[in-house]
């Protein structure tokens, strides 16, 4: 790290005729090179691995800023706005006891409900009043803070479980001591704790310091190493995943394990494990770059793989270069991901469980480092979204945030060619634009929704299209969700069935063509769909961008016998059905007025409302079906969208 005067590193004495001896000149681990020399079906490092990692790590364990005794550094600290926002908090906070443990009756209803509510706010209310009291400790240095800070480190160390209790087992075994795990928040549990012994040092008796590292070695570095190893089948699978929880739980891991380790083959092990694990996390982008979670899992996700690879940097002098990884060109396009992906000014395709757009109060820790490391846009302002995050940019302030960051002029189209993604973008004075996806249903926090779209008209307003997320409740990743089937989602139902799940039910793009005045997209949906005599089934996408434009989608079949066949269009907002033929949307003033047709039979137009327990970005949404009256071997509904006075 950039601290002056901050932790000495020292380099393992490499042994005669190692496999090491062959890299001791190299000044970065070749991770191209690393990877090939993996165990077939192991996380764990390899042997081989092993000799390669020796020269670059430190004797000493990770030490992620100086500790409370360096007055020096900390009034320096104490200085920035950030910190003092912190502090400030923490003044706030200080009669604050803490929110865990919730009881065991709490725990099993929450695991059997799924009802976040009932213990989220608890557990992260008690690591963020104790991350920012160590941190106000450290700037004030009067003891203030300390029985606050103990009576916090007491409580999250009784947890019988630093699960969340929906990530437990129907039996709940983590809960009852059978077993030990990790998730989303055990890790950060395990961080927060070991944020306060590196920093507070002596200012904590030592048997609080010992009980803390000694929970972490159990709950955390060894149940991640077994994992690793093959011993624990059952715990920890996100180790091979490639969603978010592999980075954002591999990068808790590594850095509770590498700040309180004292064995310098346990660390070594550590990093050996996130590099492998980190391959099956990348491979879930696109070779374009694309994020098949959406804009939020790309910046909670990313943004906590760039966090893990910012600390194995400084960890190691920047021997290990995770932000390249084996394949820069990628990462580049990983990297902008989010500029590529935006509709228009700030609303992004809300496909799978992905929003449409990020709130000015998020944390934007992956925009930060994606416009240090890959010349993305520059943030306006600075907001990581935990004080481990903050800890680094205290230590790098370069001047990647720019608070008079401009507007990106976008480009009129961007096609992700490996996933199947189109946005087409409207450039006129009240853009009118839209995204549509091939794509396939296995897709991370997958919907059955290829060949999905999302309309945008104006500033902000989605008009029509993909409903998004549901909430996370109880049956809420169910395939038979009413937001998660195509049922929701304005695609066709084909004979009564609906799409089904897996990678092999897919799209695929037919034809594009791209103007500044017309964008043309063609797809081939018909692979989504179990219906055995159905022969073809065409989805064409076409933006007019003259004048106010207007947007029609058409969806074309074949069959070998007559069979059902209606499409449907979704939205949020308010809808009129003006007549047989006209539908009229209607939100936030904005109006679209949408005319259908059809070719081989008549067709009816049928609404409903999407009933679901709750709605995530609205309060309420709705399906209006177009469905032929009789059924056909042969026909096409047509659905021209134009923006209206």
């Amino acid at each position: 790290m950039k601290f002056s005067g901050f932790i000495k590193h020292a380099v393992v004495a490499l042994s005669v005729c190692s496999v090491a001896t062959v890299f001791a000149d190299q000044t970065k681990l070749n991770i191209s090179d690393y990877l090939s020399l993996a165990d077939e079906g192991k996380i764990y490092p390899s042997e081989r691995q092993k000799e390669m990692l020796r020269p670059f790590m430190p004797e000493k364990a990770y030490q992620p800023a100086p500790p409370i005794s360096d007055r020096a550094f900390w009034k320096q600290i104490a200085t920035k706005e950030s910190a003092q926002k912190i502090y400030e908090q923490a003044v706030a906070d200080i009669n604050k006891n803490p929110a865990v443990p919730i009881s065991d009756e709490i725990y099993r209803r929450a695991n059997k409900e799924g009802n976040r509510g009932m213990y989220k706010p608890r557990y992260y209310r008690t690591m963020e009043v104790l991350e920012r009291t160590v941190i106000a400790e450290c700037i004030e240095n009067e003891g203030r803070f300390i029985p606050q800070i103990n009576e916090h480190l007491n409580a999250i160390m009784e947890m019988k479980s630093w699960l969340h209790p929906n990530h437990d087992d129907r039996e709940n075994s983590v809960l009852e001591g059978k077993r030990v795990a990790i998730d989303l928040g055990a890790r950060k549990f395990g961080s927060v704790i070991m944020l306060a012994d590196v920093l507070l040092e002596d200012r904590l008796a030592e048997e609080m310091r010992t009980e803390i590292r000694s929970q972490v070695e159990w709950r955390i570095t060894d149940s991640y190493l077994k994992s690793c190893r093959g011993e624990d089948m059952k715990g920890n699978t996100w180790i091979w995943g490639t969603s978010n929880w592999n980075a954002v739980c591999t990068g808790g891991t590594l850095f509770s394990s590498l700040t309180a380790s004292e064995d310098p083959e346990v660390r070594l092990a550590i990093v050996g494990c996130a590099l492998n694990s980190m391959k099956f996390y990348l491979a879930g982008f696109g070779a374009d770059g694309y994020c098949s979670e959406g804009i939020g899992y790309w910046n909670y996700g990313f943004g906590n793989y760039l966090y893990l690879a910012q600390t194995i940097f400084d960890y190691t002098h920047g021997g290990i270069d995770l932000f390249r990884f084996d394949n820069p060109e990628k990462m580049q396009r990983v990297g902008n991901f989010p500029v590529n992906f935006e509709i228009q000014q700030g609303v992004y395709p809300c496909f799978a469980d992905g929003g449409a757009k990020l709130s000015e109060g998020n944390d934007n820790y992956a925009y930060i480092l994606s416009a240090k490391n890959y010349g993305a846009r520059k943030p306006a302002y600075s907001r990581p979204a935990d004080i481990t995050m903050q800890l680094q940019e205290w230590a790098d302030p370069v001047s990647y945030v720019d608070p008079n960051v401009a507007d990106v002029v976008l480009p009129s189209h961007t096609f992700f060619d490996d996933f199947g993604i189109v946005i087409s973008r409207g450039k006129q004075e009240v853009p009118f634009s839209i995204a549509i996806k091939a794509g396939h249903n296995n897709e991370n926090h997958n919907h059955m929704d290829v060949g999905s779209y999302v309309m945008v008209l104006g500033d902000d307003h989605v008009m029509c299209g993909d409903l998004g997320a549901p909430p996370y409740q109880a049956g809420s990743f169910s395939p038979k969700h009413p937001m998660r089937s195509s049922w929701g989602h304005p695609v066709p139902r084909v004979d009564g069935t609906l799409q089904s799940e897996g990678e092999e039910f897919r799209g695929e793009v037919l034809e594009t063509e791209f103007s500044e005045t017309r964008d043309r997209v063609v797809l081939d949906i018909k692979p989504a769909y179990e219906v055995p005599t159905l022969g073809t089934l065409i989805r064409t996408m076409e933006n007019d961008k003259t004048g106010k434009g207007s947007i029609t989608i058409t969806d074309a079949f074949f069959a070998s016998k007559p069979i059902e066949f209606g499409t449907a269009v979704m939205t949020h907002g308010d809808y009129k059905i003006v007549n047989s033929k006209t539908v009229m949307l209607t939100r936030d003033g904005r109006k679209i007025k949408v005319e259908i047709s059809s070719e081989g039979g008549a067709f009816r137009i049928e609404d409903e409302e999407v009933k679901a327990k709750a709605i995530r970005y609205a309060d309420e949404a709705f399906r209006i079906g177009i469905d032929f009256k009789k059924k056909l071997a042969s026909g096409s509904i047509t659905m021209v969208f134009t923006p209206q006075d």
